[in-house]
């Protein structure tokens, strides 16, 4: 058996913060667990979306069998209650009630002439979530020093690669992955071959905790003999995925930002607006929420009454 279907989500509401685009630092009003200012917990309406979300990823079929997610706070975060679910029904590995971090399907911050934020090491995460495989090597970790629009699709290509690659040596039929906005639209893009022309298209639907479903075309086309990653700061690997070919033999998209299950509906959504960097223009503000500024945000359709009130705080 091999993988045939991957589930993917993006991470609930959060905490707001900041970054000064001059210097680089990043703050936040509220402390993160990990001690990180760009390492954000869920706001309280995004811990009830997380419920939502494991209450509705339970009851897909095929059932999730793997868990990986960004290495950031608020991913892990999101995707814990799913964990418990899975746990309390009875699930038939003890590996699909871990969460592999995989830093290859990460926060994505452009272009920034200082560091880019990393997320906390895997000895802490430990500590902070049980169910956390501090054992899982990453596929990758995008270089501190930023990436550009192309070099985030590449990455995360890479990533999905090996993702698909280890699922098919352990004989997995289905797999979750709890990413960011940015993220996602590259995934889509990167399973299913097609990158725009128009890097804004809104052709995948990043809401949060909202669910989108890839069934695989097949695997006979798989790419073999990809490179392996080096290590920090070395290059991407290169994987052949553009051109309606995508990563592990293509896949196709039968859901796209699926939000029925959620109280709220569509929210906070996301595109690239095509900036690849924090830079001011003129007169703009001395600060930027760090989820905004390399992109737009978008809304979707919301219902009309809901029991969550929308607040990151």
């Amino acid at each position: 058996m091999s993988l045939e279907v991957i589930y993917v989500t993006r991470h609930g509401f959060r905490s707001n913060w900041v970054v000064d685009p001059k210097t680089g630092e990043y703050s936040t009003s509220i402390p993160s667990p990990t001690g990180i200012a760009s390492d954000p917990e869920l706001a309280g309406y995004g811990v009830a979306q997380s419920k939502e979300l494991a209450s509705h990823l339970t009851t897909l079929s095929p059932p999730i069998e793997r868990i990986y997610s960004s290495p950031f706070y608020r991913c892990i975060q999101t995707i814990t209650p799913t964990v418990c679910a899975l746990a309390a029904n009875g699930a038939s590995s003890p590996e699909t009630t871990k969460v592999r971090g995989e830093n290859g399907i990460g926060e994505w911050y452009g272009m920034a002439r200082f560091d880019h934020p990393s997320p906390a090491e895997p000895a802490v995460l430990k500590k902070l979530f049980d169910h956390y495989d501090d054992a899982y090597k990453p596929a990758i970790k995008p270089s501190v020093n930023g990436e550009t629009l192309d070099e985030l699709h590449d990455r995360t290509a890479y990533a999905l690669h090996r993702i698909i690659e280890q699922c098919d040596r352990e004989g997995v039929k289905a797999i979750v992955l709890c990413t960011h906005a940015a993220t996602l639209i590259a995934i889509g893009r990167a399973l299913t071959g097609r990158m725009p022309e128009d890097i804004a298209e809104e052709d995948f639907r990043p809401f949060t905790c909202g669910v989108s479903t890839f069934v695989r075309r097949g695997k006979e086309n798989m790419e073999t003999g990809v490179e392996e990653w080096e290590g920090p700061e070395t290059r991407i690997p290169k994987v052949d995925w553009k051109g309606g070919r995508g990563v592990g033999g293509g896949w196709n998209v039968t859901v796209s930002g699926d939000c029925s299950f959620l109280s709220g509906g569509e929210e906070r959504g996301w595109r690239f607006s095509g900036d690849e960097s924090f830079d001011l223009a003129a007169g703009a503000a001395p600060s930027l929420d760090a989820g905004s500024g390399l992109g737009v945000v978008v809304e979707g359709k919301k219902t009309q009454s809901t029991s969550l009130s929308p607040s990151r705080l």
